[in-house]
């Protein structure tokens, strides 16, 4: 499950130890500050969940998620909002996730994101321009952090060639098998993508589509990779992974952020998210 990083093979890999500790203490003071300044207005308070295609086309069908990707966007749990779209738990406790451009505006993030120890661990893969697609802040709430279902991450993030898309996981703080660890199936990253989410034609109602459908799996071909806070995951974009629901009394935050190989890649147009003329995909290396 974890190879060293100048290893090709590279389904996931683990770096563990305390080398993140202090990005760990900066990350979640900045997070805390900016859910203590939230404002969410009724009409965006978007629940977030990976189950089921029909949840995912719902919350896909508002602008509020499609128009995310150059912008920091708050996304909750499901069954935190009344029906009238009020609080029923205190909203600190209510967030699934802040996402998509943490990396590019925020100050803390976007430090941790290019750090000259990031750089050199992406460069020790070989990868020559990567950019910066994507990034997210993963809360995991205890007793009510959903589980992500098993995905590949190119179903979303869908490029030509295949194998472009890298995923780098941190651990805020401890990940167990208790609330929510990541498990993997090794060697899954071979297989190609069988399912992808695209964009709607213009006007459709439901503003995403399912291309091919997830196969079932067998839970017992997954491994589970508890981790300390302050290890980094490294995922490869078609690697099977998942991550169980939070029963536990204790968060699993997480940062997390998506970086795509740009030298010879074609970056699908029917992806959802799109760079724009406000944030096209900022190259890693400064």
């Amino acid at each position: 499950m974890c190879p060293q990083p100048s290893s090709r093979r590279m389904d996931s890999w683990c770096w563990k130890g305390s080398c993140l500790q202090t990005e760990c203490v900066t990350m979640q003071r900045r997070i805390g500050e900016i859910v203590a300044e939230m404002e969410v207005p009724l009409h965006c308070r978007t629940e977030f969940s990976t189950q089921g295609e029909e949840q995912l086309r719902m919350q896909g069908s508002t602008d509020y998620f499609l128009s995310s990707g150059d912008k920091i966007r708050f996304f909750f749990e499901k069954g935190v909002f009344d029906n009238k779209g009020n609080f029923l738990v205190p909203p600190e406790k209510a967030i699934n996730k802040i996402a998509h451009a943490l990396h590019a505006y925020d100050p803390v993030f976007k430090r941790v994101t290019h750090s000259p120890k990031m750089q050199a661990l992406v460069r020790s893969l070989g990868l020559q321009k990567p950019v910066v697609v994507q990034s997210m802040y993963i809360f995991k709430q205890p007793h009510i952090g959903g589980e992500a279902s098993s995905h590949q991450d190119a179903t979303f993030l869908y490029t030509e060639p295949l194998g472009r898309v890298l995923g780098v996981w941190i651990a805020l703080e401890d990940a167990t098998l208790e609330n929510g660890c990541l498990w993997f199936i090794p060697g899954s990253h071979t297989s190609g993508v069988e399912r992808r989410m695209v964009r709607a034609p213009a006007g459709s109602v439901t503003g995403l589509n399912f291309l091919g459908s997830e196969p079932a799996r067998d839970d017992s071909l997954f491994v589970p990779t508890p981790v300390q806070r302050g290890a980094l995951i490294l995922i490869h974009g078609e690697v099977v992974h998942k991550s169980e629901a939070n029963l536990s009394d204790r968060s699993r935050h997480a940062y997390t952020f998506h970086l795509m190989e740009a030298s010879g890649t074609t970056w699908s147009p029917e992806n959802w998210l799109q760079p724009t003329a406000e944030l096209p995909f900022p190259p890693l290396y400064t």
